[in-house]
């Protein structure tokens, strides 16, 4: 009896070994190492800094018109670009969440207040992201009039929940934005139906705590791939092109230095009393283009330490209607027509806009109807009530 537990325990501390050595030699096969005598398994690489996946021959002519900005890109860019639809990112703007992460790589980038009186961004990303796996932070929730611009584009819409599902009766009706989502078909990358690694929560994005809202990250990279899974390619599941009712807007060459204005500010006030959301554009009449400022601060981007930067300034005034219910939802006339101002060269053009349903296009015209030629560049859209918010 003693002889056979003796035989027990021998077999057992061999059967330990064993494993002990294959876990080892696994651990090695794979990447793990040794500290202090602790074998400490490698970390899953999330982070998108790696260098970029293609690499531009700069020799290779930019002869490829960005239909979103009309920047020019190399053809093996376009390439890339035309496998993909518009990805649309929805960014909030809190005092305390700043620097965003990714805004600066955005074609387009739409601005319009969320509850509190505090603004929201969404960028469109297209002609930007094949080179680089863009981070997006922090993403937060969907809102009602930022689903009328991503239907412009039938893009991808990367969002943390939103305004209210059909059944919620705390919400207005006009303000239901997840419901509206289903109802409208929007190709839909809700973080809630997106795991880790692809979207999580980085409290240690900043240098500073931040509360959990203020925490989420995404990756373009990712999000293209989970939309190619889902048959969102160019083209969407029933093989229709997401540019087939997509109507570009002209572009243009920068004016020369001699015929560029003296607007040298343009400052947008969202809300009295809310200083630290103030937009506030300087005119670099050298490099024509306009550096942004919100709150009186340079706004920078935490991936790139730089002040963003646009070429074009446009502020759409719209009418806004709100708050709506008890969560404090406004609502803005994103359909119809109306003036707005678009800054450009250092100069100003009082004009128009007029988006005619919530897929079509919203176009800009002139004072004589004539429509509007961008810079090719990044285009920023602040959207305001009223021109008694705008000095210049």
């Amino acid at each position: 009896m003693q002889k056979q537990k003796i035989a027990i325990i021998i077999a057992g501390l061999g059967l330990y070994l064993l494993t002990t050595g294959i876990s080892y030699g696994f651990f090695n096969l794979i990447g793990g190492y040794q500290s202090g005598g602790l074998l400490i398994t490698p970390e899953v690489k999330v982070s998108p800094q790696e260098k970029p996946k293609y690499k531009v021959d700069p020799s290779v002519p930019r002869d490829q018109v960005c239909p979103l900005n009309g920047v020019k890109y190399t053809k093996q860019e376009k390439d890339i670009w035309d496998t993909r639809r518009p990805l649309a990112v929805m960014m909030e703007n809190s005092d305390e969440a700043r620097p965003q992460s990714g805004i600066s790589r955005a074609d387009v980038v739409y601005e319009a207040l969320a509850e509190g009186w505090i603004t929201r961004f969404m960028g469109v990303y297209f002609c930007n992201t094949p080179m680089e796996n863009i981070t997006f932070a922090p993403v937060r929730s969907a809102r009602t009039y930022f689903l009328d611009w991503v239907s412009e584009y039938d893009a991808l819409y990367n969002h943390v929940g939103g305004a209210g599902r059909c059944p919620d009766d705390t919400v207005d009706q006009r303000a239901k934005a997840l419901c509206q989502i289903d109802q409208y078909g929007i190709k839909d990358l809700d973080q809630f139906g997106i795991s880790y690694p692809d979207c999580y929560r980085n409290p240690d994005r900043l240098d500073h705590p931040v509360a959990t809202e203020h925490t989420m990250v995404c990756f373009s990279d990712n999000l293209y791939k989970i939309a190619e899974k889902r048959e969102w390619t160019n083209v969407d599941e029933r093989g229709i092109a997401w540019d087939k009712n997509f109507k570009e807007w002209l572009f243009k060459d920068d004016a020369a230095e001699a015929d560029r204005g003296t607007v040298n500010n343009v400052k947008i006030v969202f809300a009295q009393g809310y200083e630290k959301y103030d937009a506030q554009w300087e005119y670099d009449k050298t490099n024509n283009n306009y550096k942004r400022k919100t709150g009186g601060v340079a706004h920078l981007d935490l991936e790139t330490k730089e002040q963003l930067t646009v070429k074009n300034v446009i502020v759409q005034l719209v009418k806004l209607t709100g708050p709506v219910d008890e969560h404090g939802h406004i609502l803005y006339g994103t359909i119809g027509s109306g003036k707005a101002l678009i800054f450009r060269d250092g100069k100003v053009t009082v004009g128009t806009w007029a988006k005619k349903s919530r897929i079509g296009r919203t176009v800009y015209s002139d004072n004589l109807g004539k429509e509007v030629q961008f810079d090719r560049g990044v285009i920023w859209i602040e959207f305001i009530p009223s021109e008694q918010q705008v000095t210049y």
